[in-house]
């Protein structure tokens, strides 16, 4: 099994690297404005400054590469947005899952909630920014509102078709054994709908993450999105890119996590061993 894990990381790096590569020799053949898109090692070299903080010995060091004005704003910047999502996403999710279940589980709930749910999710949560800016000023609040909004339909969209989509026989098979509606709710429908519910967390999780750094450009003065913007200001392209190759990695990072922990809950549905 840990054979197979690193075999289809190294098939999975391949294309990266290849794109790295062509990225470079177009960059150093002068192909391109480097103001526009630097070279790879250009990038790397700035994420490094961005990640670590200042070197203590720098000033002695002369103009060789230790000289470097490291900033470390790059561990501050990444946490700070990872609090805004795991603070929003809990909060977005906490609402979302009883009203999803409830939404499921009742035709009359969802009768009457649907029209309404339905008139606001197609609403994309960066139209909230003027009113999210109105009702709560600037700072964490009104980040943390925006992402509660971006991952609360996914969870509600995918909890309502998980208690949906219950297979009949299940709830035939249990009604004949004498459950109450109780005991089938919390045995039979709820293990059923945990994988949509899973894949709602997952999307909204991603949807999230996607939130965070719009709301960081406008409402916030730290966190990746801002530091991207602030960049921009600069024309910093470099870090720019090394500003969206961190999200990239952060975004990877939190797939494999949820990925792991679906194969680790769902165990049961899928016959995975342990």
């Amino acid at each position: 099994m840990e054979k197979r894990n690193w075999r289809e990381l190294a098939i999975g790096m391949v294309v990266p690297l290849l794109a790295i590569v062509l990225w470079q020799s177009v960059a150093s053949a002068g192909l391109v404005n480097p103001q526009v898109l630097p070279a790879p090692i250009d990038v790397g070299r700035k994420w490094v400054e961005y990640l670590l903080p200042l070197a203590p010995f720098a000033e002695y060091t002369g103009g060789d590469w230790w000289s470097w004005a490291f900033s470390g704003e790059l561990v501050v910047d990444t946490l700070t947005s990872l609090y805004r999502v795991v603070v929003g996403f809990a909060i977005g999710g906490a609402l979302a899952l009883p009203l999803g279940l409830a939404m499921g589980a009742s035709p009359a709930v969802y009768a009457w909630m649907n029209p309404l749910v339905q008139i606001l999710r197609p609403i994309p949560p960066i139209a909230y920014i003027p009113l999210a800016i109105l009702w709560f000023g600037l700072g964490n609040p009104p980040a943390v509102f925006l992402i509660a909004l971006g991952a609360f339909f996914p969870v509600l969209m995918n909890t309502i078709a998980g208690v949906r989509q219950v297979d009949g026989i299940y709830l035939r098979a249990s009604r004949n054994l004498g459950a109450s509606r109780n005991t089938m709710f919390l045995r039979v429908i709820l293990p059923a709908a945990v994988p949509y519910i899973l894949s709602g967390v997952r999307i909204g999780i991603g949807t999230a993450f996607i939130v965070v750094i719009v709301s960081e450009m406008i409402a916030v003065n730290n966190g990746l999105g801002f530091r991207i913007l602030e960049a921009r200001e600069y024309f910093w392209s470099d870090k720019i890119i090394a500003g969206m190759i961190t999200i990239g990695m952060l975004g990877l990072a939190i797939d494999i996590g949820m990925n792991r922990l679906n194969n680790y809950l769902l165990r049961w549905h899928r016959g995975l061993e342990h």
